[in-house]
C-alpha cells in the first residue's frame, strides 16, 4: 500500500504559496510529480515474500558465516577480509528494520518475528528501536522540525560536527551491550530509570531533543518480548565471555562497529539537511533528500535495500524496497530530466559528503 498521509499536499499543500518560508522549506508542491509517483507505481506497490525472505536470510547467513571465519580463521589479513565482508553482509540484513516499520503488518506473515529472532536481537537492535519512530520521520508537518527524532540541519553545522558525527557510531554496539545486558534489565526494577531509558535510548533518533513516548497496546507487548529477548542474548554474551574468551564478543563489537559506521555515513547523505527547523511541503521534503541512482556502483554497497533511492522513498514511503529501481525509470521516463523529480538524483557518495562538507565551512 502507498501511504497517502505524505502525499495530501499534493492537493492541499501545507501553506499557500505566498506565505511559504525561504530555502527548501518555501518550495511550492509539484502536483504533477506528486501524482504521477502515485498513478505510475499502482502495480508495483506490493510486497513480494519470494524476494523479501531470501534476500533477508542469504545476507543474514553470509554475515554469521563470515563473522565465524574472522572469530576462528588464523591468517589476519583473510580474518579482516571476512570481518568485512560480515559487516557489509549483516549491515544489509539489518535495514530491512526500514522495510518493516514500512510494510502493512499483514503484508509478509512471520517476517518480523524471524527477521528479529536472527538480526534484530543478535545484533542488539531489535525492531521496537525503530518501528514508531521511524514513521514520525515522514509525518508530513514533523519532518525538518524539531520533532522530526531523524532530521539535524547538519549542512548548517560546523565543519567539525560531521567527523563527530560519523565516528561516534564506532561506539554503538558497546552503548547496545550495555544498554540490553545492565540498563534494561535495572529498568524492570527501578521505575525512573527504566523511563529515562525508554525516553532517551530506545530509537535510532539522531535529534537529540527527541523524547520517545511510553509504548502502548499490541505495541507495548511486542516491546516486553523483543527487550526479555535481547537482554536475555546480551547477558549470555557476557557471561559466556567472562567464563571462556573475550575475543568472539570483541571481533564481533568490531564488525558492529563497521556496520554502524556504514550507515552514520549512508546518514550523512541521505538528506542535505538543509532545514532549519520549518514544516516543508513534500515537495520541499523530497528536495531535501537524495537519490543515487545507477550508474553509480558503489550505491548498493554502502544504501543497500532500496536506500539509494531514498528521496523517492520520501515520495512513496511504503513502495517496496524492490521496486524503487522500477519506479525511478517509470518517473524519470515519464517527467523528463528538466523536471523537479530529476534534481534530487545525484551522482554518488563522495560528492554528497563534499557537498555537506562545503556547507559547513560557509559564513552564517
Amino acid at each position: 500500500m502507498i501511504a497517502t498521509d505524505t502525499l495530501e499536499p499534493a492537493a492541499a499543500p501545507i501553506k499557500a504559496a505566498a506565505s511559504l518560508p525561504p530555502g527548501l522549506a518555501g518550495t511550492p508542491d509539484d502536483k504533477e510529480m506528486l501524482r504521477a509517483a502515485v498513478d505510475l507505481t499502482r502495480d508495483i506497490a506490493v510486497a513480494r515474500p519470494e524476494i523479501y525472505w531470501p534476500d533477508m536470510l542469504v545476507s543474514a547467513a553470509l554475515g554469521y558465516a563470515a563473522l565465524a571465519g574472522a572469530i576462528l580463521l588464523d591468517n589476519p589479513m583473510i580474518a579482516a577480509l571476512s570481518g568485512v565482508v560480515s559487516a557489509l553482509a549483516l549491515y544489509r540484513a539489518l535495514l530491512f528494520i526500514h522495510e518493516l516499520t514500512h510494510i502493512h503488518k499483514t503484508a509478509l506473515p512471520g517476517f518480523r518475528f524471524a527477521w528479529n529472532l536472527l538480526v534484530g536481537i543478535p545484533m542488539m537492535i531489535p525492531s521496537l528501536m525503530y518501528e514508531g519512530v521511524h514513521t514520525l520521520h515522514h509525518a508530513r508537518t514533523r519532518y525538518g522540525t524539531a520533532e522530526d527524532p531523524e532530521y539535524l540541519p547538519l549542512a548548517l553545522m560546523k565543519p567539525w560536527s560531521l567527523p563527530v558525527f560519523a565516528l561516534s557510531a564506532l561506539l554503538l554496539p558497546v552503548g547496545l551491550l550495555i544498554r540490553s545486558a545492565v540498563l534494561v534489565p535495572l529498568g524492570a526494577v527501578i521505575p525512573p530509570l527504566r523511563k529515562l531509558v525508554w525516553e532517551r535510548a530506545s530509537s535510532l533518533s539522531i535529534n537529540p531533543d527527541f523524547r520517545r513516548r511510553p509504548p502502548e497496546g499490541d505495541f507495548a507487548r511486542m516491546v516486553f518480548w523483543q527487550e526479555l529477548g535481547a537482554s536475555a542474548w546480551a547477558i549470555f554474551l557476557v557471561w559466556w565471555s567472562a567464563t571462556h574468551s573475550w575475543r568472539p564478543l570483541l571481533i564481533g563489537l568490531a564488525v558492529i562497529s563497521l556496520t554502524a559506521l556504514l550507515n552514520q555515513v549512508r546518514t550523512l547523505v541521505a538528506h542535505l539537511w538543509e532545514n532549519e527547523g520549518e514544516a516543508m511541503t513534500v515537495t520541499g521534503q523530497y528536495l531535501d533528500s537524495v537519490n543515487v541512482p545507477p550508474p553509480a556502483a558503489l550505491a548498493p554497497f554502502w544504501a543497500p535495500v532500496g536506500l539509494r533511492y531514498h528521496a523517492l522513498h520520501h515520495l512513496l514511503p511504503s513502495m517496496p524496497y524492490h521496486s524503487l529501481a522500477e519506479a525511478h525509470r517509470r518517473l524519470q521516463k515519464h517527467l523528463g530530466l528538466e523536471s523537479t523529480y530529476e534534481k534530487a538524483n545525484y551522482v554518488g557518495l563522495m560528492p554528497l559528503v563534499g557537498r555537506l562538507a562545503r556547507s559547513t565551512m560557509m559564513p552564517r
